[in-house]
């Protein structure tokens, strides 16, 4: 039976790069998201997301296909991020790897079912959070600080002990060292796969 294992923390808590990391050394299969959001220096479309209008997130709600769907009222207007259903998931024996936040994986959960849902939430200090968000934003092209400060803020309550509860999300994995944290996921994982993943 196969997996849904749904990488989830706040921004700068190192997600993104835990994310490329797993689906190069464990070549898994990904799910990609869609979001109306602009896109950031260092992106491609189709490998962090899927960057649409909001003309096609309102065409695939209408068509059926939106699994999950959050609205973020930000600084430069409302950005909408979503999960689609596109008929190619086969949860049989096959094991996928996508980034959420913890509403995501609560409406996969439902849509998919409990047992093929595993979360792993990634945790960080919000001072180190802070300042990476700030190294980070500092190399845009345009840098958003201001979004950037909504961002942090929303995150609070976006992953608030009480969601994380209400979600049945007990286990953390503390992101101080990256390669210890790499280490520590992959051997996790490999005991949720019921076949290890690794090499």
């Amino acid at each position: 039976m196969g997996k849904i294992f749904c990488l989830m923390g706040k921004s700068s808590s190192g997600k993104d790069t835990l994310y490329r990391i797993l689906r190069e050394e464990l070549q898994f299969t990904t799910i990609i998201p869609y979001t109306t959001r602009p896109i950031r220096w260092g992106e491609q479309n189709g490998v962090e997301y899927h960057f649409i209008t909001d003309e096609e997130a309102e065409k695939l709600q209408s068509q059926g296909k939106v699994i999950e769907m959050r609205s973020y009222h930000t600084v430069y207007g409302i950005w909408k991020y979503l999960t689609v259903d596109e008929k190619t998931i086969d949860l049989s024996d096959q094991d996928y790897l996508m980034i959420g936040t913890v509403e995501a994986y609560c409406k996969l959960r439902e849509y998919y079912g409990e047992r093929y849902l595993v979360p792993i939430y990634i945790e960080v200090d919000d001072g180190v959070r802070l300042q990476r968000a700030l190294d980070r934003e500092r190399c845009q092209e345009r840098p958003r600080y201001a979004e950037m400060c909504r961002r942090f803020l929303a995150d609070e309550k976006d992953f608030s002990e009480e969601k994380l509860l209400e979600a049945g999300i007990h286990k953390r994995f503390v992101n101080v060292n990256l390669e210890d944290t790499k280490q520590e996921l992959i051997s996790y994982i490999g005991s949720c796969s019921g076949e290890s993943k690794m090499r």
